[in-house]
């Protein structure tokens, strides 16, 4: 029987310096992972690599930081050589890369919307090719959406869009890596209370997300909170194995499909 454990486990997640992939890295290493390399995009978030990398090590683990824009196959697999080097070959690959765009069709511009396919699906697609190629058997495999692939909304054509394909990779790549063992999901966190979410929104848009979810009046802020993303996503690269080729909205009842 496979070891479905976190326990001395070797981890990469792309987009871990900060917000929700920050607080993936850290709690897998206090959750007994063995090593974990953290990737993130560019210098404005190397001192939150740092630090994060800084939590892990103090929980036991090692640690490395890798830097790198990830929205060319040549550098995807650049990351997933470096990782390896560094810390050992992945049994759990998590993808939390993305950005936001809300703006109404009519105005996104042609590099607004390939600057949009590249975060959010191209480099999506070669994460997942490198994972097929390069994680253990057995291994766990999870990339983030967005639970507006749920949504019948206005003005995220370029944001939900670009994450949609994601769906149909996550099925294709568990149906090919499920003869190693090896389990992949799509996750769709609704709107977080994070400094990713406000930026792209008015302030009349950040009251309806603030009580859109179901479960809402029981949110700190109304939105969701990362530290309830976060034991779906160690369950998923754990206990949760048998779940694969499924992308699951965490919303607290933000949208449904």
């Amino acid at each position: 029987m496979a070891d479905h454990s976190i326990q001395g486990k070797v981890v990469l997640i792309a987009g871990g310096a900060k917000n929700l992939g920050g607080l993936i890295a850290r709690d897998l290493a206090q959750q007994g992972a063995k090593a974990v390399a953290v990737h993130y995009n560019s210098a404005a978030s190397q001192a939150d690599a740092e630090a994060t990398i800084a939590a892990i090590k103090a929980a036991g683990a090692q640690a490395v930081a890798i830097q790198a824009n990830l929205t060319t196959a040549a550098a995807v697999e650049k990351l997933f050589a470096d990782a390896i080097a560094a810390v050992g070959k992945p049994d759990i690959a998590i993808n939390t890369v993305g950005k936001v765009l809300k703006k109404p069709f009519t105005e996104i511009t042609e590099a607004e919307y390939d600057e949009m396919t590249a975060v959010n699906s191209k480099s999506a697609f070669f994460f997942l090719r490198e994972a097929g190629r390069h994680v253990n058997d057995n291994g766990k495999i999870v990339t983030l959406v967005t639970s507006l692939l749920g949504a019948f909304t206005p003005f995220y054509a370029a944001y939900a869009g670009t994450k949609a394909p994601v769906e149909h990779y996550t099925r294709a790549a568990a149906k090919e890596f499920g003869a190693r063992g090896i389990s992949v999901t799509a996750v769709g966190p609704g709107p977080m209370d994070t400094p990713f979410f406000y930026p792209a929104e008015g302030v009349d848009a950040v009251a309806y997300h603030k009580t859109a979810a179901a479960l809402s009046p029981f949110s700190k802020t109304g939105l969701t909170d990362i530290q309830d993303v976060v034991p779906f996503i160690r369950h998923l690269v754990s206990d949760g194995w048998w779940i694969t080729g499924q992308t699951i909205l965490i919303n607290g009842g933000y949208t449904t499909k």
